[in-house]
């Protein structure tokens, strides 16, 4: 979770002694295991002259943190962790903690994702002017296709998707010439009446792999699975973490959402329409109440497990990029009819991914 953790360890002591930032994954006594997003996990004598304070997600001054007992930390809270430099050999004691409760975090990553739903546009990079700020999307497919103008300033907060990484909140700082056409991208802030230009307040951004294809194998143990890629008809082991996003498309919507992509309006497609209308009950309507959103019908289906997936069945995923080995951001079943408009479901899946991808804003 990219709480303002990170930012905040600079902010205590410019010559700290050894600090670290993780998730409290065990209590016992007084000792506390923190899980670290870097090294793994530490066990941390806690002595009661331990000072423990406990901020909001994204509160960078201590002053306004509220000092608490050690019974207030709950497994599940992020904490950074300032050792005791004169502790003896060998073990690590508590000097100074500063939480991040579990439910304010919750919380803080459900207005985010309500806020990057709202005010966000997202897609395929077309191009890049650094001198001047400007980034050109290509965003949706058939009927919903569009360009899009994100406009950056010297305030506007540039993160990228680190190194193989999956994970939206571990996004690191990067100047806009990181940024490359054929990149996927996500950016929220102010957008004009129609979408097709934003006033950036934050981009994020990554090099990724679309994948579309059927499963060979599932390996439960490993949590992975290989798929025949449709385009390059060799396999890809696809791995699959905690971090993945993973859904399956009822009938009624792959049907519809293929037939928006296509910009199809034959009778075919107006039967999906109509007998699959149970399946997102109005999910993703636009603000004229007609139609439907593709984005927010993917948000609205159903979520699944990898135990959920069978042999033969047809996927569309967004992973790391690499070769014959990759790891999964986001997964879509139920998609044989998509596979009829590879090109623009892989437009409408990447817009997809880097918005569930980015919950919490990493702020």
């Amino acid at each position: 979770m990219g709480i303002a953790l990170l930012s905040t360890a600079a902010v205590i002591v410019a010559q700290a002694p050894a600090r670290f930032v993780g998730t409290i994954t065990e209590i016992s006594g007084n000792t506390l295991t923190v899980k670290t997003d870097a090294d793994g996990a530490h066990q941390v004598n806690v002595p009661a002259t331990a000072v423990l304070k406990r901020i909001a997600p994204g509160q960078k001054d201590l002053s306004a943190a509220e000092t608490i007992p050690f019974s207030d930390l709950e497994v599940g809270d992020r904490a950074l962790v300032k050792l005791n430099p004169g502790a003896p050999a060998g073990t690590e004691e508590a000097l100074q903690i500063i939480a991040v409760k579990q439910a304010d975090l919750a919380l803080k990553q459900q207005k985010d994702r309500e806020d990057w739903q709202q005010r966000g546009v997202g897609g395929f990079v077309k191009s890049v002017n650094a001198s001047t700020g400007v980034i050109l999307l290509t965003s949706g497919a058939g009927a919903t296709a569009k360009t899009i103008t994100v406009n950056t300033t010297k305030a506007t907060m540039l993160k990228r998707y680190a190194p193989n990484s999956v994970r939206f909140d571990a996004a690191l700082p990067a100047p806009i010439d990181a940024i490359q056409a054929g990149d996927q991208l996500r950016a929220r802030g102010a957008k004009n009446a129609d979408g097709t230009e934003i006033a950036a307040e934050e981009v994020v951004s990554g090099s990724f792999r679309n994948i579309s294809g059927t499963i060979q194998s599932l390996d439960a143990a490993s949590s992975t699975l290989v798929v025949k890629d449709l385009a390059t008809k060799k396999p890809v082991t696809i791995h699959i973490t905690a971090d993945a996003q993973m859904r399956n498309l009822p009938e009624m919507m792959a049907k519809m959402l293929a037939a928006r992509l296509k910009g199809g309006t034959d009778a075919g497609a107006a039967a999906a329409q109509r007998g699959g209308q149970g399946a997102w009950n109005g999910a993703g309507r636009g603000a004229n109440g007609e139609g439907h959103d593709p984005q927010q019908m993917l948000n609205h289906a159903p979520a699944i497990q990898l135990a959920d997936l069978k042999k033969g069945e047809a996927v569309m995923l967004v992973s790391t990029a690499g070769t014959t080995e990759v790891t999964a951001i986001t997964l879509l079943a139920g998609v044989e009819p998509l596979l009829e408009a590879p090109a623009a479901s892989q437009n409408l899946l990447s817009n997809w991914s880097m918005n569930t991808s980015a919950p919490d804003a990493a702020q």
